[in-house]
């Protein structure tokens, strides 16, 4: 946990500083990674909103995920990733948000999409929208998957909002 701690107490006080704001589309991890910004005191002053998207009606509902894309690519797809991230810069105030979908088990998982595996896309206001895939060993558990799956977001945000300028006085 203290990992996860000092991760989001980092991309906070980046955050801060260049006055970037946060939003997040989270699927497998249930909201862990808002709760991980939530807990630190201040967070609001970086963390804009999150949403949980845990079943493709609410990705559709809440994101704008087409409904043929998760039809043709899956859920747990780069594409959908990407579609989630950009969904929910569209139905926020934030400069960046990350998405997070994947198979955390301990079933659920098929030949072509394992228990372990995990999408991730970061998406920016004014920029690319960049993605990542990670193959958790499925003996890590649910709990596990989860945890790790946070930590990756948490990074790759952090990674992300290091290369965006600061704010430009008005």
């Amino acid at each position: 946990m203290r990992d996860l701690e000092s991760k989001a107490i980092e991309l906070l006080a980046l955050c801060k500083d260049k006055g970037v704001r946060l939003a997040t589309a989270e699927s497998c991890t249930g909201g862990g990674i808002a709760a991980a910004l939530t807990d630190i005191p201040g967070s609001s002053a970086a963390f804009e909103r999150g949403f949980v998207t845990y079943s493709n009606e609410a990705k559709e509902e809440l994101l704008s995920v087409p409904k043929t894309l998760i039809d043709v690519e899956g859920a747990v797809s780069e594409a959908v990733a990407r579609a989630m991230a950009e969904g929910a810069l569209a139905h926020s105030h934030a400069d960046l948000a990350v998405s997070v979908t994947g198979v955390a088990g301990p079933d659920g998982g098929t030949e072509a999409k394992p228990v372990g595996l995990v999408h991730f896309a970061v998406a920016q206001r004014h920029g690319a929208t960049g993605h990542r895939e990670r193959r958790f060993d499925p003996l890590l558990g649910r709990e596990g998957i989860r945890r790790e799956s946070a930590i990756v977001a948490l990074n790759f945000l952090i990674e992300t909002a290091r290369t965006l300028p600061g704010r430009q006085a008005e």
